[in-house]
């Protein structure tokens, strides 16, 4: 029997999810499913665990309970977190691992077959992080019909979220709200950046008796580039000095059980040059134009075109989307991966859609992010986190 853990949702939720999985696998003309992002796995089953290194998978077929399939040695973590029973976790032996002569895959086309789940259209996951070419090959040659094309299916169910979801979301807002305090605490010209790292991660994870909950790890890690290199979105840290006189963006996120509430401030360490005062003002702004967008009935890109024409009234020119859904994720990434707050995305936006409004500029020589992480409404959006939306400037 499987083991009860607090972490899971409530049988009903899974219920109703695997309802929807089906009906979508009926209108794209698909018999069984195989999904290998943790993310939809997760949202699926409830398994979690850090086994997306090896192949791993969830499949679902027309009827019956969805089958987890891993690592032998994982199936016990799958025991642990997902509410099927112990005859659907499909566990395979360790020389499976890394061979070269054998694949994971050519397990589960095994293991399909002894369930007479072998036939028909299956549906994988060809664009995903997770899937690789050569798992795509060996399930190929152990199946009899030419594998179908799901990217895309269950992340679409994801994008409008059951109040259980939301209410992990807001705790990971939580979370982000104590990590920007403790940027705004300890940032200060000589500081280390590495040291400074430290301390949001203390802050992103340590237990809060006064919250009543601790944090998960999240799928991306700080990213904080500082002067001319906050031109560059995605750089990490180092052991360097902050330096007065520059700017630095955070770009970091809460997480609670594996929701994400990701959440951009800039500081500058000195007197802001007015580059930094234009850009703030534009940013907030177009902000305060995207949120009156935002809400129930609009589409995606109602949200971009309002933001991007503030930035055009001020000469500025971002050619790079504002914005996409978040939720539960993995690492390499805290997107859902599917629509995106650009100009031309006619997805209409519904209620409990959640995205992360990245509203970033990087510029020639330098980068500034004030970002919201909203959820969609009848009316005016919510901002999951209440953190000041301003420059915060330190000397």
């Amino acid at each position: 029997m499987a083991i009860v853990d607090t972490f899971r949702f409530s049988d009903a939720e899974y219920e109703s999810r695997l309802a929807k999985v089906r009906i979508a696998m009926e209108a794209a003309g698909i018999d069984t499913l195989i999904t290998c992002d943790p993310s939809n796995m997760a949202w699926i089953t409830g398994y979690d665990g850090w086994s997306f290194y090896v192949h791993q998978a969830v499949v679902v077929s027309a009827t019956g309970a969805p089958v987890w399939f891993g690592r032998e040695q994982d199936a016990q973590g799958a025991l642990r977190t997902v509410y099927m029973e112990e005859p659907d976790l499909i566990g395979y032996p360790d020389f499976f691992v890394q061979s070269t002569e054998r694949h994971p895959m050519d397990y589960l086309a095994a293991k399909l077959t002894e369930r007479g789940w072998h036939k028909g259209r299956i549906g994988v996951e060809m664009d995903n992080y997770w899937f690789s070419a050569k798992g795509f090959q060996a399930l190929s040659a152990g199946l009899p019909d030419p594998l179908v094309d799901a990217t895309g299916l269950v992340n679409w169910l994801r994008g409008v979220k059951s109040p259980a979801e939301l209410d992990r979301m807001r705790k990971a807002a939580r979370i982000v709200e104590r990590m920007h305090e403790r940027i705004a605490e300890k940032v200060e010209p000589g500081m280390r950046k590495c040291d400074l790292v430290a301390d949001i991660y203390d802050a992103a994870l340590r237990y809060d008796e006064e919250l009543g909950f601790g944090g998960d790890y999240p799928a991306i890690v700080p990213l904080l580039p500082s002067g001319t290199d906050a031109a560059a979105p995605h750089l990490t840290w180092d052991d360097k000095e902050m330096k007065t006189g520059e700017g630095t963006f955070f770009e970091i996120a809460g997480c609670f059980r594996r929701y994400h509430c990701p959440l951009s401030r800039t500081v500058f360490l000195g007197k802001p040059t007015q580059q930094f005062l234009d850009a703030e003002k534009a940013v907030l702004e177009g902000m305060e134009a995207g949120l009156e967008a935002a809400r129930a009935g609009n589409v995606c890109e109602d949200i971009a075109i309002a933001f991007f024409n503030v930035l055009q009234k001020y000469g500025i020119v971002k050619d790079n989307r504002t914005g996409y859904p978040i939720g539960l994720s993995y690492p390499p990434d805290w997107g859902e991966r599917t629509c995106s707050l650009r100009a031309g995305d006619r997805t209409i936006l519904k209620p409990g859609m959640t995205f992360h409004f990245m509203t970033g500029l990087w510029l020639d020589n330098f980068g500034f992010e004030i970002t919201e992480s909203i959820v969609i409404q009848d009316g005016a959006p919510e901002c999951l986190a209440n953190v000041p939306r301003k420059l915060l400037v330190k000397s």
